[in-house]
């Protein structure tokens, strides 16, 4: 402990996180509401636990940091299981609704920033926090507010502006792990939406169904060596590609790999037994992404937030309200008002407010409840890893220059 600060190792924070999930999951038994709801079990005990530790610090003035290492590599490990289920017949058959999630996605961006600009204005604001709480901090996330922060600090008359930046990202991130379930379910309800693909199982196992195919430590194992080949792979590929000058996040080339992989192992050597869309795999999935969002939120500082909290929540307040506007009456009736739709639905509340695990996150927890929509989990990711961060500095730049 160094002053205030009390700083938890990446081992002890890796614990920590399993009972935080646990006792998320015990809460979403009690408590019917968040189970009708669909909120994840990792986002209802990772906010308890944030909450836990701002009382921490307001009673004792002790500042947990958590290390949180481990919990990057649950995230690849996670997008390189969902590259391991993906079939190109999946990709091509969710060609169309690619398309027009990247193009609701980029023009939501830029809906995203108008709305932080005009909102900073008018309550007298510089336009810059405008776009702090706009996409820099909501569909970037902390990584694109931080690395745009000392440039709006420097240039832009905020001064403030890494801590704006992550206020609103750490503000973002919990609602949108909130408002994902209870718009799926608004929406099954509303259009009384049936899921028509019954199986395909990428990630999302209900706690309570059968299991129907052996999972033994063998399964497991085989399934880690196949993640550890596709990330060793992605890692050499990631390096070649930084070599070259492009900087992508470690998963994204991991992601490619394993999709690859699935697709031509298992006809190179068919008597080979491929792990794609196996329970064992799903098993992993789960794992990975539940605890990963666990160790997220957990990690959040809230009482950083405190001092930021007028003109902030009006901003967030805002954003809010426009992205549950534009899922209900343009994102959901364009991606075609179907079981698919609800899915994406729930998933684009996580990614333009929080980030791509959240959106994962939040499909996870309804397919959960109503039912697999592998597609959704195939396309989602792609166009968060590849499309949306480029086009967000181009737009960012823009409205920083007005």
């Amino acid at each position: 402990m160094t002053g205030n600060i009390l700083v938890v190792p990446d081992f002890l924070a890796y614990t920590i996180g399993i009972v935080v999930y646990f006792i998320g999951m015990r809460l979403n038994d009690w408590v019917p509401m968040l189970r009708t709801y669909n909120i994840p079990e990792p986002v209802t005990g990772g906010i308890l636990a944030a909450f836990g530790a701002l009382a921490v610090f307001t009673v004792a003035g002790v500042e947990l940091q958590y290390e949180l290492e481990t919990r990057d590599r649950l995230l690849v490990y996670f997008f390189t299981a969902i590259g391991l289920n993906a079939r190109f017949a999946d990709l091509l058959s969710g060609g169309k609704p690619l398309l027009i999630l990247l193009c609701l996605t980029l023009g939501y961006i830029v809906f995203q920033d108008v709305i932080g600009v005009v909102a900073a204005q008018a309550i007298g604001q510089p336009s810059a926090i405008g776009v702090l709480a706009g996409s820099a901090s909501l569909i970037g996330g902390h990584g694109t507010a931080i690395a745009w922060a000392p440039e709006i600090a420097a240039n832009h008359g905020v001064p403030n502006a890494l801590e704006v930046g992550v206020a609103s990202a750490t503000l973002g991130l919990v609602l949108a792990c909130l408002l994902g379930g209870p718009i799926a379910k608004f929406l099954l309800a509303r259009y009384n939406i049936e899921n028509s693909q019954p199986d395909g199982d990428l990630v999302g196992i209900p706690h309570e169904r059968e299991d129907t195919e052996r999972i033994n430590h063998v399964s497991i194992m085989a399934v880690i060596l196949v993640l550890h080949i596709a990330i060793i792979i992605g890692y050499l590929v990631n390096e070649a590609i930084g070599n070259a000058g492009v900087r992508l996040p470690l998963f994204v080339p991991c992601l490619f790999v394993a999709i690859i992989l699935s697709n031509t192992v298992p006809y190179i050597l068919p008597r080979m037994h491929w792990p794609a869309r196996t329970r064992a795999l799903a098993v992993v999935s789960d794992f990975s992404l539940g605890l990963f969002i666990a160790l997220s939120l957990m990690g959040m500082q809230l009482w950083a937030i405190g001092d930021l909290a007028g003109p902030l929540l009006i901003l967030l307040g805002l954003q809010v309200a426009a992205t549950v506007l534009f899922i209900l009456f343009v994102f959901f009736p364009l991606m075609g008002k179907d079981y698919l739709a609800t899915v994406l639905s729930a998933g684009f509340a996580g990614f333009a407010l929080g980030a791509t695990p959240t959106a994962v996150a939040n499909m996870t927890a309804v397919t959960k409840s109503h039912g697999p929509a592998p597609t959704a989990f195939i396309i989602l990711p792609l166009v968060g890893a590849f499309f949306v961060d480029i086009t967000n500095a181009f737009v960012i730049q823009f409205f920083l220059n007005l």
